[in-house]
């Protein structure tokens, strides 16, 4: 009879290990750039104690304002635009059939897959073919072209998990195809749209090269502000705006997805089930 008790020993999952590695090689940087967002010293290598200063600068700051300003314009205008043009882009090519459809469906979603400075590049030429002069509403249409992407492509996500049945019970009903459009189909896709929405403004608010390439002089957006400023170095002010651009970042996102669960369960139970 074995008088020892076998003590089991903690085993350690390689696939847990990874994962802290990936969070940490991510979100360290970010944390080390929060820390030195309170640090008193305007150098950014010393420590020399905490201080809220640099946050109250910001809001004195008219050229961060300005920024600020101009790319609230660009987002809001942009993401604007796309909802309605993306969401009837989504609706059209899940409903409709018409000769080269497939073809217009892949360049649609083309924005996706160019790379940003490919779209600066050719932004900047079709204006200057067209002789258009650079302003805030050039960087406003080039935004437009991939923001409509985003919103497409989850609009179209969306589309695939209606129920198109309930389109036809309307129509038969007396519904126009305008009020079945309006007060059938456009309040399942309204969770879809708000997510695509959120995605899109993220992405604008936070675009620095096609912004570069289109706006005007003495335009200037709030990533371009900062890219001017950090060629000299990094100051304690540029990492406080950078937490308060990341804290926002993160809230709209989070209130994305808690939208997409919202609207997840909202259709699983007008379809019968129960999560």
């Amino acid at each position: 009879m074995n008088i020892y008790k076998q003590i089991n020993k903690p085993r350690v999952s390689w696939q847990v290990v990874f994962a802290l590695v990936i969070f940490v090689f991510m979100y360290l940087p970010i944390l080390v750039l929060a820390f030195y967002s309170f640090n008193q010293s305007p150098y950014s290598g010393t420590w020399q104690g905490f201080t809220l200063e640099w946050y109250g600068k910001l809001l004195n700051d008219d050229r961060i304002l300005s920024g600020l300003y101009n790319s609230l314009v660009v987002a809001f205008c942009a993401v604007g635009v796309s909802a309605v043009m993306g969401t009837l882009m989504s609706v059209g090519l899940a409903r409709y059939d018409f000769p080269g459809k497939k073809l217009y469906q892949g360049i649609a979603y083309l924005p996706l897959l160019i790379p940003d400075i490919a779209i600066a590049v050719s932004t900047l030429v079709c204006l200057a073919a067209f002789a258009i002069r650079l302003s805030l509403w050039t960087i406003i249409a080039a935004h437009i072209v991939f923001c409509l992407s985003y919103v497409g492509l989850v609009v179209s996500a969306r589309m695939n998990n209606i129920n198109p049945h309930l389109e036809e019970a309307a129509l038969d009903l007396g519904a126009t195809p305008t009020q079945a459009f309006i007060l059938v189909l456009l309040p399942q896709l309204m969770p879809g749209i708000i997510s695509g929405c959120l995605l899109a403004f993220v992405l604008s608010l936070d675009d620095f090269l096609i912004a570069s390439f289109t706006a005007g002089s003495g335009t200037n957006t709030l990533p371009m502000e900062i890219f001017s400023r950090i060629r000299t170095g990094v100051k304690p002010d540029i990492n406080a705006l950078s937490v308060m651009l990341i804290s926002m970042t993160a809230i709209v996102a989070l209130i994305g997805e808690l939208i997409r669960i919202v609207g997840e369960k909202s259709h699983l139970q007008n379809m019968g089930y129960k999560k």
